[in-house]
């Protein structure tokens, strides 16, 4: 149940950014499209919610019910910039804007860039890990809650791994062919 929970909460999730873009640019109801973009946090306090209540009501935990914790994690970190890649490009699109600028690919913008998404995902990181504890707090039954216990060691590594990588463009810039 969890698991489509998770798909449902990130397809509303797309729905309504799509749904608001659609509305600001193409119909020009610019007021209704920043109300459902706005919107989109509630659909991760809705699985946030729903993901508690599955554990309360005596679901033993599950690698899905921490995968909620860091779905919203990774929202939190890079919602509002994957609302304002669509939006500009949308923008551009449907409404005239002038085209978004390519993701640069080398030297120290680049590295910057990379840098910049490690300190996200550092924060979606420690917002999951902080979920991952309040449900583990909530439940308050070890034997349920074990697999919960293993998440931030695995995300941890993912972690450590993006941050090699990440700031490997640091010491050494992808150079221009």
């Amino acid at each position: 149940m969890i698991a489509a929970l998770i798909v449902g909460c990130e397809v509303a999730f797309w729905v309504l950014v799509l749904a608001g873009l659609t509305a600001r640019y193409i119909a020009g109801w610019k007021r209704v499209g920043g109300v459902l973009l706005v919107a989109t946090p509630v659909v991760d306090l809705l699985l946030l919610i729903f993901t508690i209540i599955d554990l309360r009501n005596g679901a033993k935990a599950e690698f899905m019910h921490g995968l909620a914790a860091v779905y919203i994690g990774v929202t939190v970190a890079y919602g509002h910039r994957m609302i304002k890649w669509a939006d500009e490009r949308f923008a551009y699109r449907f409404g005239g804007g002038k085209k978004p600028d390519p993701a640069p690919k080398h030297g120290k913008e680049h590295a910057r860039r990379e840098r910049e998404g490690w300190y996200r995902h550092v924060l979606a990181w420690i917002v999951g890990v902080i979920l991952l504890m309040l449900m583990i707090w909530i439940v308050n039954e070890p034997s349920r809650t074990e697999a919960l216990k293993k998440i931030p060691m695995w995300w941890g590594a993912i972690l450590g791994i993006d941050f090699l990588i990440s700031f490997s463009y640091t010491l050494w810039p992808k150079q221009k062919r």
